[in-house]
């Protein structure tokens, strides 16, 4: 099968990037599968094990669309009018209207939020990062998200730990200075700043956390930074929003909105084991088992099927920012 990926970004990802390394990852996938891979992505990516092609979002899509690809896999609202094709919705489609029935969403909430039964897992290639060790002491948690946005909630992850008796936070993803967000200083000494990092650094932190902090305030669609940590060793402490009730069972982590429950149960943070952490995420969410889901999807489409029987539509929207206290 020869298959497209649209993309209005640049690949390879190489700090956030969080749709960038998963449709990588895919696409690698496919490969060792024996399909043929091309991707319509931003001037300047570039890919070793399948062909690029520049997008121009100015132009129509149909126009950009070589001729031998068999079915195109959009990760944006798009169509094409000339080939099969899937959707995956990334993120909050944000307002109640209506998707193409060929819409893909990253998790079984996120799905359901639009009305949908249609979803596939992000899984990622753990080969490509080194096992961590799952019995040294460790000595701090860490958040890892891009704080800028609200929604993520850093400042009740600083909160927690700052009213902790003994605990250190080392934040992915935001600075102690922010201006953005209405000037906040981060005082506190049990709180190390690194802005956004690369994968070598995030991993590196990680495999010496004891846990993720990830009190969201909003309906989470899947959260790369939960199966991220969770390879690592290290349980979620989150809120009970979005996909975070699916993903984070309660032997591999925490979810309240309340804050003093958070910093109860840190006091404890190790008694989860590390090593069931690491193979929930290595068994679940790898990308064979995303590639293998897709495989499916693309058959379906290419048979003349639907993905959906309705226009997916977003059924409620949700307050801004969720209750958190």
């Amino acid at each position: 099968m020869n298959i497209l990926i649209v993309h209005n970004g640049k690949i390879p990802a190489t700090k956030y990037g969080g749709t960038e390394r998963v449709i990588w990852d895919l696409a690698r996938e496919l490969v060792k599968s024996g399909h043929k891979i091309g991707f319509l992505v931003k001037k300047g990516s570039f890919c070793d094990f399948g062909e690029i092609y520049d997008y121009d979002i100015n132009k129509p899509v149909d126009e950009q669309i070589p001729i031998k690809f068999d079915v195109i896999h959009f990760n944006s609202i798009n169509r094409s009018e000339k080939k099969p094709y899937i959707i995956t919705l990334h993120g909050n489609s944000g307002k109640i209207s209506k998707l193409d029935k060929n819409c893909v969403f990253v998790s079984k909430n996120h799905a359901a939020r639009h009305g949908s039964d249609s979803f596939v897992y992000n899984g990622l290639d753990w080969d490509n990062y080194e096992k961590p060790d799952l019995k040294k002491e460790r000595t701090y948690y860490h958040y890892l998200a891009n704080a800028a946005w609200r929604v993520k909630n850093v400042k009740g992850a600083i909160d927690i730990i700052k009213k902790s008796d003994n605990e250190k936070l080392y934040v992915m993803g935001g600075k102690r200075l922010n201006i953005k967000m209405g000037f906040r200083f981060t005082m506190s000494n049990k709180i190390k700043f690194f802005g956004m990092v690369n994968n070598d650094k995030k991993f590196e932190i990680m495999s010496n956390s004891k846990g993720l902090i990830f009190p969201v305030r909003w309906h989470e669609p899947f959260g790369l930074a939960i199966i991220e940590s969770l390879f690592s060793g290290c349980p979620v402490f989150g809120t009970p929003y979005g996909s975070l009730p699916e993903l984070v069972k309660k032997e591999f982590g925490f979810l309240s909105t309340n804050e003093i429950d958070f910093i109860e149960v840190l006091k404890n943070g190790n008694t989860f084991s590390r090593k069931e952490c690491h193979e929930y995420a290595l068994d679940n969410f790898n990308s064979k088992i995303m590639a293998e889901k897709y495989l499916e999807k693309y058959i379906k489409v290419l048979n003349g099927e639907v993905l959906n029987e309705k226009n997916p539509q977003l059924l409620e929207l949700s307050e801004k920012f969720l209750p958190w206290n």
